[in-house]
This record gives C-alpha cells, structure tokens and sequence, in this order.
C-alpha cells in the first residue's frame, strides 16, 4: 500500500480533508476516488469531485458492481445538479436508470434515483406529488436502513410540505432530519447539504429560532473539520443575515463577504444576488453608502432585484420621492412573502416620509394580515412597528405607543438590538408627545448608545418637517444635544465659549417650544435632524 494513500486515508477517517485531498491524488481504487471526490467537494474542488465521481463509478461497473456503480451515480447526479449543470445530470440519471432496469435489482439505489425526479416536481411547483414521491422515498430508506436516503427524503417531503402551507409538519420532518446530522449518521456532503435546506426553509418561513439554532450548530461542525470549504456559498448568506439581527455586524460583514466570493468564482452561482444584496445592507446600515450602492449594483447584475434596500438608502440620503417609485413598484411586483414582508416594511417607512398616509397604512394592514397568517414573531414585530410608525405619523400617540411597545417586547425577545433601538426611538418620540419627558429622555438615550454600539447610522425618528426656523449653527448644536453632549463639550467642539452655547440653547428652547434638554432631543429625533452618518 503506497504510503501516500495510507497517510490519505487515515485523513479523511479523522475528517482532514485538505491533508485527505493532497494525499489521495493517483488514487486508482473506487474505494480511494470516492474518497478522493469527497475530500475535493468538501475542500472547495468541485470539477474535480466530479470527475472522481465519475471514475468511481466506472470502477465499479468494471468490477460487475451495478448497485455501487448506480449509487456513486446517483452522487454525481446530484453534483452535477448543484453545479447547475442540469442537462448533464439528467443524462446521467436516466444512465443510471437503466442500469437498475437490466440489472433487475431491488435495491435501495432505486431511492436515490427516486429523489432527482421529486425535486424535479417541487421545482415545477407540483408539491402534492413531490411529497407523495419522497414518502416512497422515505419507505424505500427505512425498510433497507439507510439513514441517508432517509435523510434526503425527509429533507424533500418538509420542502414539499411547507410549499403547500403545511409549515409545523414540514418543520417536523426536518427536525427529524436534524437528528441524523448531530448524531453524525451522515457523510459530510449530505450533512451539509441538508444544514442548508433547513436553514433555508426555516428562514423563508421567518422561524428564526431554529435557524439560530441551526446556524449555530453548523458554525460548530465547520470548525471541527480540517481543511473545510465553508459549506455552501448560500449558506453563508443565511448566517450573515442571523449575526446581522444579533448585533454581530462585524462578523455578518466577513460572512457576507466570503459568500460573495465563493459564489462568484469560479462561475455566478445563482445565490451570488442573495449574497451581494446582503453586503449592500449591512453597508447601508452602516452609513458607508458608497459601498452600499456598489454592493446592491453587484446584486442586481446577477439577477438579484436590489430592493427594497436600494430604496432605503435613497431614503437616508433624502431623496424620498426616489425611493418611493422604487418601492411602490416593488410592492405591485413582489409575491415570495419573504421578500414581500421585507417590501412592504419599507414600504410603509417610505410612505410616510413622502407624507402619504393612505398608502402607509394600507401597507401596514396587509403587513398585519401576513403577520396573523404566518403567526411568526419577526413578522409580528414587523407588522406591530409599522402600524405603530403610521399611528405616530397621523398623531395617534397613545394607540401608537401601545403597538410600539409590543414590536419593542418581540425585538428584545428575538435578541435584535437595531430593531429594537429603532423601536424605542420611536418610543421616545410617543412620550414626549404625551407629555412624558423623563421617558422620551430615557428611550431616546438607550436607542442612541444601541446605534453607536452597532456602528449604525441614526434615522430619523420621523420625517423631516420644518426645523422650526433654526439657523444653521442652531440646528448643528441641537445635533450635538441629541448626541448627549454637555454645553463644556459643544463647546469645546464648535470653539466657542460657553456662555454662548447657553444662549443658543436658551433661543433653540424658544423656538422650538421645549423647556428641556431631553424635549429638544426627542425634537432633533422627531424631525430628522440628527445626521444619516456612522456614528
């Protein structure tokens, strides 16, 4: 035995797949090329992977072994498949199908030949038949024990079920899924993939606590593998856009960016629109809108629609009429309810900003009427700050601070620091219109130490109205009382004495009609004056 296989093999027993994947090149042997094109798919050499599937198969069928040859087939077939390289793959498939017919086996290697042809029929939208196919499927695994093929068809059938509303039982096929990939039943290309399926489904149904959970423990099976590609481009995306809800936007920033390479190159994956669009917002949020528009460009040249994000940065930099014919068009377009949530949230911001009520509140109904339908807490909170927002646009105040305080419980309860610091700015905003200074003061503050904690951009807790006839040296040291700063340090800022910081506050304080610090602040917020910049 050539020492070489000898040190690859003892590799990809301990899951070293880099050191497996150098040592296992020259591999003759089927037993050594399926390893060999494991350990290249798993370290990032997809081509190559497909090529020792090939010549695995090949080396079976020379051996007279029909079943292996059809079952490393069937892999290659679902290599080819990812690879987007579908005319391939379905002539491989139906290869493999005849095989099996003149072979007369019954054999679990029928399974896998079953799940391409479901697949097939989720894609054509026909979910009824799919979860009929992968059932047979699911028949198949248990009654020849195979944990894989049962693994695929569960994966299937919770796809198919979820498509046809059935959300809890989908949910339940793919916790059961689950089971098999942490009690490590599974090789690692299935176990990935299915990591991705469920984190992908979970999120298009806004369960955002199993694809926390989900998300978390593939983190974890990544890093206990030498030399592991970080699985799947879109996989990525996912995990950027679960550490951008948290508050990790550093981390999500990396993710982001790692996805866009790995689905840029060698060839555009179709996720590479996710990913780019994903870049673009964590840019936006943070203020750097040169980045931001290059990203969401990007996103858009692959195919992915740049909104509502696009529009929202329009928003920030004041060109509201803008962003308002994106998004209005956006929301006639949109049908996906992810994406139509995400729309319609932004929708009813825009809206507001450019002053029409009507349309604000219609979007805010139908954004409660998803919230009811789906039941999900991120929706909810979705939904309860939308309705808040126009309320406080249309000077409901009480009725306002009630349904922002119910998102505000729901983004603390998600473990969503900038959602929540929007909320509580808006919070602010309801106390001082009800009189209630002390607690704007307090919600204001707390949401301001949130942004600078996240290194986001401050929005204007409402739109921009006249500033109450402030010159521009008023205004800029209401910004900076907005900002907590004390009269020494404003200035110490500005290089003027103190003496006349106290008199343009004392002018400001008559203008606007506040006798308080914190008044002037909520006002500062109200009105849009605090600056769309990094903080």
């Amino acid at each position: 035995m050539p020492a070489d296989l000898t040190r690859g093999r003892r590799a990809y027993d301990q899951r070293d797949w880099s050191t497996a994947y150098e040592h296992l090149q020259g591999a003759e042997e089927p037993e050594d090329t399926q390893r060999l094109a494991v350990a290249a798919e798993l370290t990032g050499h997809e081509q190559e992977a497909i090529d020792n599937l090939q010549r695995t198969h090949h080396a079976y069928l020379r051996r007279g072994d029909v079943a292996l040859a059809v079952r490393w087939g069937a892999n290659l077939v679902m290599a080819l498949s990812r690879q987007g390289e579908m005319a391939q793959a379905a002539g491989w498939l139906a290869r493999c199908r005849r095989m099996l017919d003149e072979a007369h086996q019954d054999s679990v290697e029928a399974g896998y030949l079953m799940v391409p042809t479901a697949l097939q029929a989720v894609m054509q939208g026909d979910f009824r038949r799919a979860s009929e196919m992968f059932a047979d499927v699911i028949d198949l695994a248990d009654r020849f024990e195979d944990p894989e093929l049962g693994a695929l068809g569960r994966l299937g059938r919770g796809q198919a079920l979820m498509s046809t509303g059935q959300v809890a039982t989908g949910l339940e096929c793919f916790d059961e899924c689950m089971v098999a990939v942490t009690s490590g039943e599974l090789t690692p290309v299935i176990a990935g993939l299915v990591y991705c399926v469920v984190i992908d489904s979970c999120h298009s149904v806004f369960d955002l606590r199993r694809a926390h959970e989900w998300t978390d423990a593939l983190d974890q099976w990544c890093q206990s593998q030498h030399g592991l590609v970080q699985y799947g481009g879109s996989c990525l995306v996912f995990r950027a856009q679960i550490k951008q809800l948290h508050g990790k936007w550093s981390e999500a920033l990396a993710e982001a960016g790692v996805a866009c390479q790995r689905l840029s190159e060698p060839k555009v994956q179709p996720a590479a629109g996710d990913a780019f669009y994903q870049l673009g917002e964590l840019h936006r949020l943070r203020g750097d809108f040169a980045k931001a528009e290059e990203a969401f460009k990007r996103a858009s040249q692959v195919g992915r629609a740049p909104q509502p994000g696009l529009a929202l940065m329009r928003l920030a930099q004041g060109q509201v009429e803008s962003a308002a014919a994106a998004l209005r068009r956006e929301r006639d377009e949109s049908r996906a309810p992810a994406g139509r949530c995400a729309v319609l949230a932004a929708f009813v911001e825009t809206m507001i900003a450019a002053g029409d009520l009507e349309a604000a509140r219609d979007g805010a109904s139908e954004l409660a009427s998803i919230a009811q339908a789906l039941g999900a807490p991120y929706v909810r909170a979705l939904a309860a700050y939308a309705t808040g927002s126009v309320l406080l646009a249309d000077g409901e105040h009480r009725p306002a601070l009630q349904q922002l305080r119910s998102a505000w419980n729901l983004w603390r309860d998600l473990d969503a620091p900038y959602e929540g610091a929007r909320t509580r700015l808006l919070i602010g905003v309801a106390c001082r219109a009800l009189g209630d200074q002390e607690s704007a003061a307090m919600e204001l503050d707390a949401a301001r130490k949130t942004f600078e904690q996240l290194g986001a951009v401050i929005p204007a807790g409402r739109p921009r109205r006249s500033a109450a006839g402030l010159s521009a040296r008023e205004t800029e040291i209401v910004r900076l009382l907005a900002a907590g700063k004390s009269n020494k340090a404003i200035a110490a800022q500005l290089f003027i004495s103190e003496k006349t910081v106290a008199r343009h506050v004392s002018n400001i304080f008559g203008k606007l009609g506040v006798s308080t610090r914190a008044a002037a602040t909520a006002y500062a917020y109200e009105h849009g004056l605090v600056p769309a910049v990094r903080t």
